[in-house]
C-alpha cells in the first residue's frame, strides 16, 4: 500500500458573521468573539488518498463538494479538524478563479503559474507547451475579458497541467467547453494517472467517474455519507437523488456487488431473467446472438402512470444503453392494484466481451426523478462471451464489411 499523500480528520467549516469586523479579527488571535450566525457546510469529514490513487468526490449542489477542495488547496482555513498533505498540488477550482480580465491569456498564465511556485526559467519554459495544448490562437494574446468560458478553461487547464503534479484537483472544469478538448484533458489526466499523478475529481457525471476513480466520496449536507467503489457510491447517489417523501434506500450486500434499492414500493420488480432465442435462461451470452429480457413487475397500489425502464452497463458501471417505455410510447395509463405487468425486451447482444448487469426503473414519466416507484441496480448480470466471431477489441460489437482494393 501506498504512502498516504492526503490525510483529512474531523475536518469542518462554518462560515461566521459577526457585529463587527473587529470581532471576526479577535478569533484570528484565538480570543473567543460570539458571532451572529453560524452556518455549517462541511463537519466531521475524515478520509485519507495514497500516493497514485484517484478519488472522485460526488454530491448534490451544496453538499460541500467545492469547499473540501478548497480546504484540501489551502484557499480557504478549516474551522476545526486537520489536512495533512505530501505532495505538489495543482488545482483547477472555480472556472478563472485567480486570472484577472485585463491580463492577456499569455501574461494570466505567466502569473498562474508564479503562484504555483515556479522559477522564471520554468515559466518561459512551460508557456510554450501551455500556448500549444491550449489551441486558442492569437487569443493567447488577447485580453481575458474577450474570452469564452471555454477558452478561459483552456487556458486555466493547459497551465496547470503543464508540468504533472504529485497531486491534480478537478473541480468540474471540465463540464465548461467543447467536447474536442474535454477528451483531450481527459487524455492528459489519464497519462498522469499511469505516471502515479493522485488525483481528486469532482463530477456529475457518473461515466466519468467511474472510468477515472479507484473510488468515491459521496457528500450529502456537509457530510460524509459513503466511501467506496465508484460503481457503489454512484449507485446510491442515484437512488439519493431520486429519494422523495416516503421513498427509501435499501442497500444490499450480493455475491457480485452491492445492490441499491429506493422508491415508494407502489410497484417493484418481482423477478427479471435474459433468455435466448429457444426461450431458456442463461448467464452466458455469445457475442451477436438474440436475447430477451424477461422482467415481472407486481403492482402494490393504483398508480395513474407506469413506465417501466432499464440501463445496461458494463463491468465498471458505464452506461452501456437505455430505455424506457416512455420513449418507447407504451406506457400504461390507470393501472391498478394486484395487477402483474410482464415487460420483454429483445435484442441483439451486439456487446463486446465481458461482464454486464442491467438496472431497472419503475416510474410515471421519462424519469425516475419523479413519482420514482422503484429503482433497482444490479436487477440482473451476465456474461458475453465470444464463442465465434472474429476477434476485436471493445464494448461494442459492430462488424464490418471491408472492401480492399490495390491498384
Amino acid at each position: 500500500m501506498s504512502a498516504p499523500v492526503l490525510q483529512v480528520e474531523g475536518l469542518g467549516k462554518a462560515f461566521r458573521e459577526y457585529r463587527a469586523e473587529w470581532r471576526r479579527v479577535l478569533t484570528w488571535f484565538g480570543i473567543a468573539s460570539k458571532a451572529t450566525s453560524e452556518v455549517w457546510v462541511l463537519r466531521n469529514i475524515g478520509f485519507q488518498v495514497n500516493a497514485g490513487e484517484s478519488v472522485g468526490i460526488v454530491g448534490q449542489n451544496g453538499a460541500g463538494k467545492s469547499t473540501l477542495l478548497k480546504l484540501v488547496t489551502g484557499t480557504l482555513r478549516p474551522t476545526e479538524g486537520s489536512i495533512a498533505v505530501s505532495g505538489r498540488i495543482a488545482a483547477i477550482l472555480e472556472l478563472g478563479m485567480g486570472f484577472n480580465a485585463d491580463l492577456t491569456g499569455r501574461e494570466n498564465a505567466r502569473y498562474t503559474a508564479g503562484l504555483m511556485g515556479m522559477s522564471p526559467d520554468q515559466i518561459d519554459a512551460i508557456i510554450p507547451e501551455a500556448e500549444a495544448f491550449a489551441e486558442i490562437g492569437e487569443y493567447f494574446d488577447q485580453p481575458l475579458r474577450t474570452y469564452s468560458s471555454g477558452m478561459q478553461m483552456r487556458v486555466a487547464f493547459s497551465v496547470v497541467t503543464a508540468v504533472r503534479p504529485e497531486i491534480l484537483i478537478v473541480d468540474e472544469a471540465l463540464s465548461v467547453g467543447d467536447a474536442y478538448f474535454s477528451h483531450k484533458s481527459m487524455a492528459r489526466i489519464r497519462r498522469f494517472r499511469e505516471e502515479g499523478t493522485t488525483l481528486l475529481f469532482v463530477s456529475h457525471d457518473p461515466g466519468a467517474v467511474q472510468s477515472l476513480c479507484d473510488r468515491a466520496i459521496l457528500l450529502d449536507h456537509g457530510r460524509l455519507l459513503l466511501d467506496g467503489e465508484p460503481s457503489q457510491v454512484m449507485d446510491y447517489y442515484n437512488a439519493l437523488i431520486a429519494e422523495r417523501e416516503n421513498a427509501t434506500v435499501e442497500v444490499r450486500q450480493l455475491g457480485g456487488g452491492t445492490q441499491t434499492i429506493s422508491g415508494t414500493r407502489e410497484a417493484v420488480v418481482e423477478s427479471i431473467g435474459l433468455f435466448n432465442a429457444a426461450g431458456e435462461p442463461v448467464e452466458f451470452v455469445n457475442v451477436g446472438e438474440a436475447a430477451e429480457m424477461r422482467a415481472r413487475i407486481a403492482v402494490q397500489d393504483d398508480i395513474p402512470r407506469l413506465v417501466f425502464g432499464y440501463m445496461i452497463k458494463d463491468r465498471l458501471g458505464q452506461p452501456v444503453f437505455g430505455t424506457n417505455t416512455h420513449h418507447t410510447g407504451q406506457s400504461l395509463e390507470g393501472v391498478r392494484k394486484g395487477a402483474v405487468v410482464e415487460y420483454r425486451v429483445a435484442f441483439p447482444m451486439n456487446f463486446g466481451p465481458g461482464s454486464y448487469s442491467v438496472s431497472t426503473a419503475l416510474c410515471s414519466t421519462d424519469t425516475h426523478l419523479v413519482n420514482n416507484y422503484e429503482w433497482r441496480d444490479l436487477a440482473l448480470v451476465f456474461t458475453v462471451a465470444n464463442q465465434d466471431r472474429d476477434h476485436f477489441v471493445g464494448s461494442a460489437w459492430v462488424p464490418p464489411v471491408i472492401e480492399v482494393l490495390v491498384s
